[in-house]
C-alpha cells in the first residue's frame, strides 16, 4: 500500500492554522492552549508522550468549532452553555480519524467541571488531561485582551488569583497548583508572543521523526478537516466530501490510477479549508455579497494553498486544492493562472466543485437540475473558463455524478 511521509507535528500545527481562522480577528488561539497545557504536564513530571499528546490535543481542542459565533461565545465568557456542543462534536470527528483518535475522549471533556467530572465515571487519568485541556484554554481566554496591548506584565497576577478562586470547581486542585507556580514569572507569559509561540513549536517539531500514514490514514486525516469546514453551514454540508467523489471518478473515468488518483480526492477534500476563516453570515447570506464580503470569500482559496503547503509540500494537492477558483482563460483567484499553470486534476477539482454546488441548495436560490447544471457548464465551457474535456466526460455520465452530488 502506498504511503507518504509526513510530518505529523508540522502537520498539526497546520491543521490548528486553519481551524485558527475560525477566529478571524483572535488566532493562535489553539497554539497558546498547546503550549500552556504542555508547559503545565512537563513541570508536573508528566511522561515526555503525554506531554506531546496534550501538546497536539490543545491544538485541535476545538476542532468542532466551525461557526463565527460560536468561537466568540468560547473566548469572550469563561463559562458558556452551549459550550458542550462542540466538544461532543469535535470527539466525534476525531473518533473517526485513526491518526488523531485518541485525542477524542479529552476533547469530549475540555469543558466539563472538575466537581462533575469527579463525580462522573470518567477514568481519573482522563479527567486530568480534559481538565487541563480546559484549564489552559480558560487562561487563554483572560489573558487574549491583553496579548495586543501589551499590559499582559501587569495584569497576569489578577490572572493567577481568578484561577485560584475557581480551583476544586472548575479546576483539579493540583494542575491550578501548578499553573501558579510556573505563571509567576514574566517569561511564561512573554512566549504567548506569535513570533516565539511559532519558534518553540518548530523547536519541539525538529525533535520528533517524521511518520509513515497509508492512504487510508491521510484520507481520514482530510476527511477529519472537510467535515470541520461543511459545518459552517447547513447549505454546504457534506460539500467536500461531495466533491472528492465526483472528481475521484472523474479522474478515473480519465484513466487517472494509483496515488495520483488518491492525492485528487484529498485535495477535493480539503479544497475549502481556508473557507474557516469565512463567517457564516457571508456563506449564509441570502441576497449579492457586497464587495468587501466578496473580498473576504475570494481569499480562502489562497488560504486553503498556504496551508496545505504546510502538510503537504512534496506534493500537488496544495496546487489542486488552492486552484479551484482559477480559469483557463486567467481571469479566476486567487492567483489568475491560465492553462498552462492548470493540471488536468486541478480542472477536474474545478468542474467537480461547481457541479457539486449547483446541485446543493444555498440560501440564495433553490437546488438546480441536471439539465440547468448542464447547460450552466457548457456556457462556461463556451466563455473559455471550464476544460471542454472535462465537462464532455462528466456528461456522458451525468446522472451517476448527480447521484453522488445529491446522494
Amino acid at each position: 500500500m502506498q504511503q507518504q511521509h509526513v510530518d505529523i507535528h508540522n502537520a498539526i500545527t497546520a491543521l490548528s492554522c486553519a481551524l485558527d481562522l475560525v477566529g478571524v480577528d483572535e488566532v493562535r488561539h489553539g497554539k497558546r492552549v498547546a503550549i500552556m497545557a504542555r508547559a503545565i504536564a512537563r513541570h508536573l513530571n508528566w511522561p515526555e508522550v503525554d506531554c506531546l499528546s496534550i501538546l497536539y490535543a490543545g491544538m485541535l481542542h476545538d476542532c468542532g468549532v466551525s461557526r463565527v459565533h460560536e468561537h466568540h461565545q468560547l473566548t469572550e465568557t469563561l463559562e458558556w452553555d452551549g459550550a458542550e456542543d462542540h466538544c461532543i462534536r469535535g470527539a466525534d470527528y476525531l473518533s473517526a480519524c485513526p491518526p488523531l483518535a485518541h485525542l477524542s475522549a479529552e476533547i469530549r471533556y475540555h469543558h466539563t467541571r472538575w466537581e462533575d467530572l469527579l463525580a462522573s465515571s470518567v477514568d481519573h487519568r482522563l479527567c486530568l488531561r480534559a481538565n487541563l485541556l480546559y484549564l489552559a484554554d480558560r487562561i487563554d481566554m483572560l489573558q487574549a485582551p491583553f496579548l495586543s496591548t501589551g499590559h499582559i506584565l501587569t495584569e497576569y497576577p489578577a490572572i493567577i488569583a481568578q484561577i485560584k478562586t475557581l480551583s476544586g470547581i472548575l479546576f483539579a486542585p493540583e494542575l491550578v497548583d501548578a499553573f501558579a507556580e510556573i505563571a509567576d514569572v514574566e517569561a511564561f507569559w512573554l512566549a504567548m508572543e506569535p513570533e516565539y509561540l511559532d519558534e518553540d513549536l518548530r523547536s519541539i517539531g525538529s525533535h520528533i521523526p517524521t511518520t509513515l500514514l497509508d492512504i487510508p490514514a491521510l484520507k481520514e486525516l482530510a476527511r477529519l478537516f472537510s467535515r470541520v469546514v461543511d459545518a459552517k453551514s447547513p447549505y454546504t454540508d457534506e460539500h467536500s466530501q461531495r466533491v472528492a467523489h465526483i472528481a475521484r471518478q472523474l479522474a478515473m473515468d480519465f484513466g487517472i490510477k494509483g496515488y495520483e488518483l488518491e492525492q485528487v480526492e484529498i485535495a477535493g477534500l480539503l479544497h475549502d479549508i481556508g473557507k474557516l476563516r469565512v463567517s457564516e453570515d457571508i456563506i449564509d447570506k441570502p441576497g449579492s455579497l457586497t464587495p468587501e464580503e466578496r473580498a473576504t470569500m475570494h481569499r480562502h482559496s489562497y488560504d486553503t494553498f498556504r496551508i496545505l503547503q504546510r502538510v503537504f509540500d512534496d506534493s500537488k494537492i496544495p496546487l489542486w486544492a488552492g486552484f479551484h477558483h482559477e480559469t483557463l482563460i486567467g481571469d479566476g483567484y486567487p492567483f489568475k493562472n491560465g492553462t498552462k499553470e492548470l493540471d488536468l486534476e486541478c480542472r477536474i477539482i474545478t468542474v467537480a466543485d461547481i457541479f457539486q454546488a449547483l446541485a446543493q441548495e444555498r440560501p440564495y436560490r433553490h437546488t438546480m437540475s441536471l439539465e440547468y447544471i448542464l447547460d450552466d457548464l457548457q456556457s462556461r465551457v463556451a466563455s473559455g473558463h471550464l476544460d471542454a474535456g472535462v465537462v464532455a466526460k462528466l456528461t456522458e455520465n451525468a446522472e451517476l455524478y448527480y447521484r453522488l452530488a445529491v446522494a
